[in-house]
């Protein structure tokens, strides 16, 4: 008795059967859904930022503003030293502010006058008071004379600031092409300073935490700029990074 044999398998299946390949709509479909999908993780990524920089935590206790002098235990007396702490201290404790007194000698700065640690004396605050908002520098050859002045009413108060800036002025007097600016409101301010004839006035300025407050520091305390040999140090230096 004879079977017939099976049928021999064909290299060519018919056009209706499934392929492991997927077709290219398929494919397109599946590019769409990965696109939408990474840009909502990324709305979703830049909204908690944004929200949580808004509404950023500041532990209890912290102060709004912290008070920087610059000690140098090698050109100052004990006593010089320590009055000037408690002036400082004293105005704090008036308003709930806190206190920093950086030493020259805690930091590098090579060959460059003393008077240059102010600038990492600040960002030296700034990093042990990472929740506070602003940061007052004040030369340790200056006094507080009327300690009842609140810093954030009667200076950083945004209605106040806007009130009292110069607009459009040579940033060094008298006809620097460098001019403030023209448009600009007070709660948007990071640096506060004043000037008198002979220029800026490094020995007394507020500063407002945040990337720009360190990207500044770290500007004005270039190596380069503490090469040249400006007649007023830090002061002259202070224009490059404005």
């Amino acid at each position: 008795m004879h079977f017939a044999l099976p049928p021999r398998k064909t290299s060519h299946p018919p056009p209706y059967a499934r392929t492991s390949r997927s077709s290219p709509i398929r494919q397109k479909q599946l590019q769409v859904i990965g696109v939408i999908a990474c840009a909502v993780c990324m709305l979703i990524y830049f909204a908690t930022r944004l929200f949580s920089s808004s509404k950023e935590k500041v532990p209890a206790g912290t102060p709004e503003v912290v008070v920087v002098t610059l000690l140098d235990d090698a050109t100052m007396s004990d006593e010089y030293r320590e009055r000037i702490m408690e002036n400082r201290r004293y105005y704090a404790s008036k308003h709930g502010y806190g206190t920093f007194f950086p030493i020259v000698s805690e930091y590098d700065i090579g060959n460059s006058p003393r008077s240059w640690a102010m600038v990492p004396g600040m960002r030296h605050a700034i990093t042990a008071y990472p929740k506070s908002t602003f940061f007052y520098f004040l030369s340790p050859h200056g006094l507080i004379m009327n300690p009842s002045l609140s810093l954030t009413s009667h200076i950083m108060n945004p209605k106040k600031l806007e009130s009292v800036m110069l607009r459009d002025k040579p940033v060094v007097p008298p006809d620097s092409v460098i001019r403030t600016f023209s448009h600009l409101k007070g709660d948007k301010i990071d640096l506060v300073l004043t000037q008198d004839g002979e220029g800026l006035c490094q020995g007394s300025f507020v500063l407002r935490r945040g990337e720009w407050a360190k990207f500044f520091l770290d500007t004005w305390f270039d190596p380069l700029y503490r090469s040249y040999n400006f007649q007023k140090a830090e002061g002259h230096a202070l224009v490059k990074p404005i």
